[in-house]
Parts: C-alpha cells; sequence; structure tokens
C-alpha cells in the first residue's frame, strides 16, 4: 500500500521538488498553497501522471480552520498523511523598526503557526497508527539570525524549538521529529537578490555554490527514511557556511 506525504507550500522551489521527488518514489501527494491555484493545479496533473494519487489545497496555514477543513477532506478521500512536511514559509527583508505589526503576524503565523496547526491536526492520526513522520523545514538564519531578517530568523529558530520539543513528546510513540535548516537555496525567495549579491554569497559557502531545489529534495527524502531513532534533530545543510 502506498503511503501518503503532505508538503505544505508546494506550488513552486523546495515543496514543488519535493512533491514530485516523492511521487517518483510512488507517495501519494498531498500539496497546498495559499494563493497560486493555476501552480498547484499544473503540479497536481504532473504528480498523477506518474501515477500516484494527489489532492491539492489553496488555503491558509496560518488559519487554524483552514487546516482543519484540510483534514476534513483527506479523511472523506482517505489520504490520511504518513509523513508530514512543513515547508510553507515566507519571508520580509527590512529593518526591524520599519516592519508592521500585521507584517509580523503574517510571518510567525505563516512559519510557525502553520506548523502548529498542521502538526496538531496529524499527530492523533499518527499515535494511532504508531508511525508517521515530520520534517520542519527551517534555515541557517533560525540557527544564527540574520541582518534585516529579524522575523524571518526568529520564526525559524522557533521552528528549531519546536522540533526539539515535539520529538520529545513524539519519541515514546516511535515518531520522529527532524528539521532541516537550509542555507541559500536557488528559489523565488532569493529573487531580490541581484546577480553581484548571489555572487558574494556563493563566495562565502566553502561548497562553492547554491543549492538547486532538487537538491533541496533529495536532502528531505533521504530524512524520511532514517531510523526512527534519529529525532529531534536541527541538521544543517548550508554548504558549511554557518
Amino acid at each position: 500500500m502506498s503511503l501518503n506525504v503532505l508538503i505544505t507550500g508546494a506550488s513552486r522551489g523546495i515543496g514543488k521538488a519535493t512533491a514530485l521527488r516523492f511521487a517518483r518514489e510512488g507517495f501519494n501527494i498531498i500539496i497546498t498553497c495559499s494563493s497560486s491555484k493555476d501552480a498547484l493545479d499544473l503540479l497536481k496533473e504532473d504528480i498523477q501522471a506518474l501515477g500516484v494519487k494527489c489532492h491539492a489545497f489553496v488555503g491558509d496555514i496560518s488559519q487554524n480552520e483552514q487546516v482543519s477543513l484540510l483534514f476534513n477532506q483527506l479523511k472523506d478521500i482517505n489520504l490520511i498523511p504518513d509523513i508530514l512536511i512543513n515547508n510553507a514559509a515566507i519571508s520580509h527583508i527590512g529593518l526591524l523598526q520599519d516592519m508592521s505589526i500585521d507584517e509580523w503576524n503574517r510571518i510567525i503565523g505563516i512559519n510557525l503557526t502553520g506548523a502548529f496547526n498542521t502538526c496538531q491536526q496529524v499527530i492523533p492520526h499518527f499515535i494511532s497508527n504508531k508511525s508517521g513522520c515530520i520534517i520542519n523545514i527551517s534555515s541557517m538564519w533560525g540557527n544564527c539570525g540574520a541582518s534585516c531578517e529579524v522575523a524571518y530568523s526568529a520564526s525559524k529558530g522557533g521552528i528549531n524549538s519546536f522540533t526539539k520539543a515535539l520529538a520529545k513528546e513524539l519519541a515514546p510513540s516511535n515518531i520522529p521529529v527532524n528539521a532541516i535548516a537550509f542555507g541559500m537555496v536557488d528559489t523565488s525567495m532569493n529573487s531580490f537578490l541581484s546577480a553581484e549579491e548571489k555572487m558574494t554569497i556563493v563566495n562565502e559557502i566553502p561548497s562553492g555554490r547554491i543549492l538547486t531545489p532538487d537538491e533541496a529534495a533529495d536532502i528531505i527524502f533521504d530524512i524520511s527514511k532514517l531510523n526512527t531513532y534519529i529525532t529531534g534533530q536541527v541538521i544543517t545543510a548550508d554548504g558549511g557556511y554557518t
């Protein structure tokens, strides 16, 4: 029987590449995004062409009632996740003093509260099945902080602590919870950088390059297969940058 994987923030970048990676391995896929319905529908077609089931959901995962709606749909179609990948995230570039409270709340809502909402919904199913896996996508800035990205850094630092604490709760049930703190990945989130700025960053990365979304997807897939004894870890994948 095929396993089911839920990937939030899947319309592009790491989420899209990860959805396709798991689909190629025979997993049924649940994909979400906040507003890019056309992109999500196209991805759904690509996933179904690989011969697996796919359910697409457009909604705001920072809103508890939206995530409840998603899981009610999944119950109806018997597609409850066996693996949860909390990938959805947004960023904000600018000085903290210039940031509005609405911008702050939006970052924390999507990046951190969204993970709370999805985990809260899926955990009872994992415990009932005595199996499951949670992978939270973090950032190297959650480890060390980035100037002009205070809210984003705080949200990812929160994800790291969230991961470690939840892992301790779920370890007795044999459910691993890990995070991956990625460095620079070639996604639209970094599109604000000029070619010169990107090259400056590349020159500071010991590996000498930016990670591709497909490589990030490979790392996520590999971590999903680790022994369940490996839990509560924030695994940094930044080419040696930090």
